[in-house]
């Protein structure tokens, strides 16, 4: 895909070399859909064939990072076994895409992020967040299992014990918790996380381009070696969708 294909994301250039893309739903707090599921997969592939991109900064539109999956795509998911395997395979590209991209990739995380956008947002190698910003995996809060990236991520992390914790209740914590405990990166005030990010753009901009690239190949090979977690968890995640449990769940959601 080209740039000019995305419905859902906007770019903006830095300067010639830092690239902003931009989850552009805010009228729903940038919930991804169908097409903008697909399109947080595509996205890193476009970039990686831009040679022209050597940072790049992932942020939200407006008051949302992003809330995750909407009820329509969830009631899609639960309805047909179809949509049900796409999206399972989505998931897993969307942080396998994110990882493999030999380019930093920085999240400002500007509002709440769930789900999938959570996903985003923790599988970027340096993650700003606001303090008072709330960091979710509901997974469990309707019935299924801690999918996209938390199994993986999440005990690495901040440890297993946490892990279980937080992916095992659905607790929500804010931006300086997450800090506290080595969720995410930077903890910033709410007003500043896109000009954090942007500053640390900037000093990667002006690093040496294949030492970074190379580090972040290496330290990502810690995902990689228990990759299969992050397989079977998402799996899981797909079969809990299709129970009539999860279905009545995500109609009622749906209903509201």
């Amino acid at each position: 895909m080209r740039y000019e294909d995305y419905q859902f994301l906007e770019f903006e250039r830095r300067n010639e070399t830092i690239l902003t893309v931009f989850i552009n739903r805010p009228d729903v707090l940038n919930a991804t859909n169908a097409i903008l599921h697909t399109e947080l997969k595509e996205i890193w592939l476009t970039i990686k064939n831009d040679p022209t991109v050597k940072v790049v900064i992932v942020t939200g539109r407006g008051k949302a990072f992003s809330a995750g999956g909407d009820f329509d795509l969830l009631g899609e998911i639960t309805e047909n076994y179809d949509v049900a395997v796409r999206i399972l395979k989505e998931a897993v590209h969307i942080v396998e895409n994110m990882i493999n991209l030999d380019r930093p990739i920085i999240s400002a995380i500007n509002g709440v992020a769930v789900g999938a956008g959570l996903a985003v947002a923790l599988s970027s190698d340096i993650s700003v967040v606001g303090e008072n910003v709330n960091l979710i995996d509901g997974h469990l809060r309707f019935g299924v299992a801690a999918g996209d990236h938390a199994c993986l991520i999440w005990p690495l992390y901040i440890s297993m014990a946490k892990a279980k914790y937080y992916l095992l209740t659905g607790a929500k914590l804010n931006g300086k918790e997450a800090e506290r405990i080595g969720l995410v990166s930077k903890c910033v005030p709410d007003n500043c996380v896109l000009d954090v990010a942007i500053e640390i753009a900037d000093r990667l901009n002006n690093g040496h381009t294949l030492a970074i690239e190379f580090t972040k190949r290496a330290l990502n090979l810690h995902l990689k070696k228990d990759w299969s977690i992050l397989e079977l968890s998402t799996a899981l995640e797909m079969l809990n969708f299709l129970s009539d449990e999860v279905k009545a769940e995500v109609s009622k959601l749906r209903a509201r």
